[in-house]
């Protein structure tokens, strides 16, 4: 990755950390889960309101480093108004990407590709993984439609 754009990703991440998106809890979520990484304390509030399939509105309130946080702004902002499915399909890409593989074929990540670097950097990819993680947590008490 070129140096300019590594400067760019980490001007990204600063303004999701400083700046969170989402973070404004919901007045009657359908959905809600925490989450905590004990290795860093790490902890975050994810509430959901899902209607027909789609998830109308969702908040991530975090309290923690700067990956995780920015991790959660990230995921608000690209998961509001997108089908369960949709969610489901960028938490497998989103979890392929810290691995180091590709996402599944046509899947565009999108803002997220700005935590790809964190793969290089195995004790943060907890991090970055939590609001996710916290999110399959939430999606699985969602009804199917």
């Amino acid at each position: 990755m070129s140096l300019e754009l590594d400067d760019l990703y980490r001007e990204v991440i600063l303004d999701h950390y400083r700046t969170p998106r989402g973070a404004s809890p919901l007045p009657h979520p359908d959905v809600r889960e925490e989450g905590f990484n004990p290795l860093c304390g790490d902890e975050l509030t994810l509430e959901l309101q899902v209607e027909a399939g789609v998830i109308r509105d969702l908040s991530v309130r975090s309290r923690g480093c700067s990956i995780s946080v920015a991790s959660g702004s990230l995921l608000a902002e690209a998961l509001r108004g997108k089908p369960v499915a949709e969610a489901r399909r960028l938490l497998a890409g989103f979890k392929a990407m810290l691995a180091g593989q590709a996402p599944a074929d046509g899947l565009e990540m999108g803002d997220l590709e700005v935590l790809g670097g964190v793969k290089n950097f195995p004790v943060r990819i907890k991090c970055a993984l939590l609001p996710w993680t916290t999110l399959e947590q939430a999606l699985s008490r969602v009804e199917p439609t």
